[in-house]
């Protein structure tokens, strides 16, 4: 078997008919879905146990309550907060495989399912109602909508909160995940929120989906998570960079020292919150590209004096490239410099002070805009619409969710 690319064939090859696959067939549960849910399990992995024993896809000890325990892992691409999901079903049965228990994974817990004190059955068949979003197993609805306000919360604002999942051992096989690659899974999760309906569901049956033993399951999993987050990079829309300009946008200019008969100025503050703005976008994965007019020194003497220099990938400094912003030049400069081609254009952004230069650059050169107008050194008023920005911020306290907003809205 191979797992290219997490391919779904893969889990299938070389399958044999065996007794096993057969009774899993014969007792896999049925799940009903909330009609707003955005995804279906991609494959179920089962383990027979006729004896106690550890189970080899949860952190619980599964025994045996008559005959036979089946243990079905759900494995969902995303939970409405984290990219992939493993669920679990246990079905006990007796000697003539009649259904005697049922057990099913709820937020971390292994909970008996029951409805007063019936079994959920529909047709003979084990039937569990899956949390919007969230996949927990519940008994009835009823049961599931006690917590509600919960899985409201986990659907809308809540939503992609961990990134990608690593709170357990697959996280070892499938390598380290870059803040870039967390922040994509938070950002595909965030463009599918949901409002439960808690109305009429969806059925969805496991024996109609990709039951495989476990062990299949198991060796597939890393390669589909791999694959996920490539897919991501590939096929999401999101920020490929952000372009900075300095002065008066990071840090104070009327503060600038220099030395007289210099431009170079060697020292001056920064502007409140710029720190902390540009640690966060660092560490959310962002590519930060200085793009400023004025001599090099300048930029490596400010930067440098608060430790912020490192922070860009690239320096794009008129006072190498020749010319000033708004010039395509400036831009498409700082594009090359990231490996980035003018198709890529509409998914930078463009954040300065200067509605002339930093602005209808960016604007120009196809990208977003954000006009950080907090002084009146400048003009800050567009005189047409070449100068007017995508969003506009009175301080750099706004800066990191000004960003997030725009780059949900990518098309």
């Amino acid at each position: 078997m191979t797992n290219k690319n997490g391919s779904l064939i893969a889990l299938r090859q070389g399958l044999q008919e065996t007794d096993e696959l057969n009774l899993a067939r014969k007792c896999a549960p049925v799940l009903r879905l909330d009609r707003s849910e955005p995804w279906r399990p991609t494959a179920i992995g089962f383990t027979v146990f006729a004896e106690a024993g550890k189970s080899p896809s949860s952190k619980f000890e599964i025994a045996p309550k008559a005959d036979r325990v089946i243990e079905y892992a759900i494995f969902w691409d995303y939970d409405i907060q984290h990219l992939y999901d493993l669920e679990h079903v246990w079905v006990h049965l007796n000697a003539e495989d009649q259904v005697i228990s049922v057990e099913a994974s709820q937020h971390g817990k292994r909970v008996e399912m029951k409805n007063d004190d019936a079994l959920p059955l529909e047709n003979g068949r084990v039937t569990l109602w899956a949390e919007p979003g969230k996949h927990a197993h519940f008994a009835s609805r009823d049961a599931m909508k006690e917590r509600e306000a919960h899985t409201r919360y986990e659907c809308s604002l809540g939503a992609g909160l961990h990134g990608v999942h690593m709170g357990n051992p697959f996280s070892q096989e499938f390598g380290e995940v870059s803040p870039y690659e967390h922040r994509l899974a938070r950002l595909q999760m965030q463009r599918l929120v949901l409002e439960p309906s808690y109305g009429e569901t969806l059925r969805w049956d496991c024996v109609e989906g990709d039951l495989v033993p476990w062990p299949r399951v198991e060796s597939w999993i890393p390669e589909r998570i791999k694959h996920l987050i490539s897919d991501l990079r590939e096929t999401l829309p999101h920020f490929k960079a952000i372009f900075l300009d300095c002065g008066d946008t990071l840090i104070d200019e009327g503060t600038e020292i220099k030395r007289e008969g210099s431009d170079v100025a060697y020292g001056a503050e920064l502007l409140p919150h710029a720190r902390e703005a540009l640690n966060t976008l660092v560490s959310r994965g962002y590519r930060l590209a200085l793009v400023a007019d004025g001599p090099r020194a300048t930029f490596e003497n400010i930067l440098g004096q608060h430790d912020l220099w490192d922070h860009f990938e690239t320096h794009t400094i008129s006072g190498d490239v020749g010319v000033l912003k708004p010039d395509f030049q400036m831009f498409g400069t700082a594009m090359t410099s990231l490996g980035l081609s003018e198709a890529d254009a509409p998914n930078i952004v463009m954040v300065g002070n200067n509605l002339e230069r930093d602005i209808k650059g960016a604007n120009g050169a196809g990208h977003k805009s954000i006009f950080h107008k907090w002084t009146q050194r400048r003009n800050v008023v567009p005189t047409d619409a070449s100068e007017e920005p995508t969003r506009t911020i009175a301080s750099l306290h706004e800066l990191v969710s000004c960003i997030e907003q725009i780059e949900l809205s990518l098309s």
